[in-house]
């Protein structure tokens, strides 16, 4: 087991069913006495990525504070994603729950079913948009924060934030083309 009050985060993203309480429900779901969400960014709408026709995604990324270990983390995200009903079928496709570790710690980690930080990290928009909204100065693999990783670079998918009860969209400039 790890050290007690490590802060590891977990990027939480749903494109099938009620998205938005899809991410709730896993939220609540990986919480216990050894794991508990200690922030947590707004949710965004979120365009897919990797070419498959979908419907677009609930994202929203966790800071939590754990004792276990990464790949007993990683563990418990998997347990919930099967809990939830995820079916591995496509890469990429579409999905009720997907719960991704992207860093814990300082700690890099390269084994076959375990890549920490997360190998895609700073490619992805929808995730880097919410890490940054809730630890803007977190560094990347590169060095920079997620903060100027997102300032300095171009993404081709779009982010927006979780339409409001009303159903309009706020921009807050937040969208990537």
């Amino acid at each position: 087991m790890a050290d007690p009050e490590n802060l590891a985060y977990i990027s939480i993203g749903s494109n099938l069913g009620d998205r938005a309480e899809n991410c709730r429900r896993a939220m609540a779901a990986i919480q216990d006495h050894s794991l508990q969400v200690t922030k947590a960014s707004r949710l965004y709408l979120t365009e897919p990525v990797g070419g498959i026709e979908q419907p677009w995604f609930a994202n929203q990324v966790v800071e939590v504070r754990t004792t276990l270990a990464p790949r007993e983390l990683l563990a418990r995200l998997l347990a919930v994603e099967h809990e939830m009903g995820r079916v591995r079928q496509e890469r990429w496709g579409p999905r009720i729950i997907d719960l991704d570790l992207l860093l814990y710690g300082d700690r890099v980690v390269q084994e076959p079913d375990l890549i920490l930080p997360h190998p895609r990290l700073g490619e992805r928009a929808f995730v880097l948009v919410p890490l940054a909204e809730i630890v803007p100065e977190v560094k990347l693999p590169n060095g920079v924060s997620a903060k100027n990783h997102l300032h300095n670079n171009q993404f081709s998918e779009k982010v927006l934030p979780w339409p409001a009860e009303d159903g309009i969209i706020q921009t807050d400039g937040i969208t990537f083309a």
